[in-house]
């Protein structure tokens, strides 16, 4: 997978609601109800991270998920961390 460059990385994060860069990655973090809710949540983004076979790391913090994405085996941000950053963020 090609690294996205820095254009096109801001580009995508204009358009990525609640996403952030940290370094080589973008990270989210949600707050819910309670530790149920949580793990609910969390069950929901591995479904999808299964189906697109890329997995974001995952903490959990009693009420809190933060998710970090990035291509490991790139070295960095590619394609297939803001087309799962974008199922993600249509999860209710």
């Amino acid at each position: 997978m090609r690294l996205l460059t820095e254009e096109e990385i801001a580009s995508h994060l204009a358009g990525a609601r609640g996403w952030e860069r940290a370094g080589n990655a973008i990270t989210r973090t949600v707050k819910l109800g309670d530790f149920r809710d949580a793990m609910l949540y969390a069950g929901a983004v591995a479904h999808l991270a299964q189906a697109a076979n890329h997995h974001p790391d995952i903490s959990i913090s009693w009420n809190k998920v933060t998710l970090t994405l990035s291509t490991h085996s790139a070295g960095g941000l590619t394609e297939a961390d803001f087309a799962l950053a974008g199922r993600i963020s249509a999860l209710p």
